[in-house]
């Protein structure tokens, strides 16, 4: 019974030893395969139960698990749309012949990296068919709420390349000078003009015509204007009507001292901003605090428009698209315009170890994994995502030839074991003789 049972602990482990060979031939194999997770074999001994002084060998048991929560270095490429995990989380992602097909939802599975390019439709996939996920973006780039422990609302991201877009201006400055002379007794009140070009909500051109006129008294100098908006959306129609006053003391002269409306919106002296509303809708216009001297002044002889800014932008065409590390995918137009269409989260469960390992370093979570949790990027415990970058394979090839090495000399001792029982059991067998 104890040479039998050395016989067959000998055979275990030649089974053991053989598949601990075959993880580590697996993760040399995939030493450049960006995003594998190492397959780690542990052994496990066998006791049977022994009675009186004989001893029977129960021999070795091995198990195998892909530790998945074990990360690769990170590697730097030449595409925006190379993304990697840095942490624990996972990219959500989806087969393109489940998309390809629409029977309602595809699965999620989890990838912790990918190399993502826009295919013939727009969707931004990998060569090996894994399409990205995301939430989708409002057109003001808000990201509605959405289920956190489930992947509903999530879809595949789909960029249109041959996109147009504008960016209506919604907010202006006017940094000017007015001249203190012409609010002088015996001035000619000449109208100073300022046109300035502002873009409507279909991205057209239509511009805003502000004028000063200045307060002449009989004597002295009154620092008064009267301010008057036309818009040309409108036919030139007066969309607002304020009289400023200018300060003349010693420390703040030259500042505005006070705003007074007579027609359009409200100027607020606490953001130095009134609103008026132009064809497409309402427009803020900052002039400045009272005693702010970098907006409007009244200095000096001249007039001069010397810092004017606006928001907004003409029809542009798609540049580019970039994911940032918190997830967003934003697009880039040729008129500098950013516009946020998704937001891609990390997916994080207790037990990344637990899921189901598949083809193209995807994962499938289980129940051993345990429930998992959409986080927003770069919050929680999952890590951010890093663009122009794919993650390592987290092999050490050096570890692993050791392990090989060690594997070997185990076999071959197990080997060894097998041939001595069979020259015992032939020992036996020549007692007959």
């Amino acid at each position: 019974m104890t040479i039998s049972s050395s016989l067959n602990a000998g055979v275990a482990g030649l089974a053991a030893n053989a598949s601990r060979l075959g993880s580590i031939s697996d993760n040399i194999a995939n030493s450049a395969t960006y995003g594998y997770k190492r397959v780690e074999t542990d052994f496990h001994s066998m006791v049977l139960a022994n009675t009186g002084r004989s001893y029977t060998a129960g021999g070795v048991r091995t198990t195998n698990q892909r530790m998945i929560d074990q990360s690769g270095s990170l590697v730097t490429t030449s595409n925006a749309t190379d993304l990697a995990v840095r942490g624990r989380g996972f990219l959500p992602v989806a087969q393109a012949t489940q998309v390809a097909a629409g029977n309602g939802e595809p699965t999620m599975y989890l990838t912790t990296t990918g190399s993502f390019r826009t295919d013939a439709d727009g969707f931004l996939r990998t060569e090996s068919g894994l399409m990205l996920l995301g939430w989708p973006a409002q057109r003001d780039g808000s990201i509605p709420t959405f289920p956190r422990d489930n992947s509903a609302g999530l879809e595949p991201v789909r960029v249109n390349v041959n996109e147009f877009t504008g960016d209506p201006t919604t907010r202006m400055s006017l940094g000017v000078n007015l001249p203190a002379t012409d609010t002088a007794a015996g001035a000619p009140g000449d109208v100073q003009g300022l046109t300035i070009e502002y873009f409507n909500n279909l991205g057209t051109s239509e511009d805003l015509l502000v004028e000063f006129s200045p307060t002449v008294p009989a004597a002295g100098m009154s620092n008064e204007w009267t301010m008057v908006i036309r818009d040309s959306a409108s036919a030139g129609a007066v969309i607002g009507e304020y009289t400023l006053t200018f300060d003349d003391g010693r420390t703040a002269g030259g500042t505005l001292a006070s705003v007074t409306t007579v027609s359009g919106g409200a100027y607020d002296a606490a953001t130095g901003a009134l609103i008026v509303d132009v064809a497409g809708g309402p427009m803020e216009i900052a002039i400045g605090r009272p005693g702010e001297s970098s907006v409007l002044t009244q200095l000096s002889d001249s007039f001069a428009p010397v810092a004017i800014s606006k928001d907004g932008a003409p029809v542009g065409n798609l540049t580019g698209v970039e994911v940032d590390g918190n997830g967003f995918v934003n697009a880039f137009f040729d008129t500098g315009i950013t516009r946020r269409v998704y937001q891609v989260p990390l997916v994080d469960m207790p037990n990344p170890n637990g899921m189901m390992a598949l083809d193209q370093q995807t994962y499938l979570p289980s129940l051993d994994s345990g429930s998992y949790f959409l986080w927003n990027a770069g919050d929680g415990p999952t890590g951010d995502i890093a663009g122009y970058a794919r993650e390592a394979s987290s092999t050490d090839v050096a570890g692993e030839l050791t392990d090989m090495i060690q594997t070997q000399r185990a076999y071959s001792s197990n080997a060894k074991v097998i041939q001595t029982v069979d020259e015992m059991l032939q020992e036996t067998t020549n007692i007959k003789r």
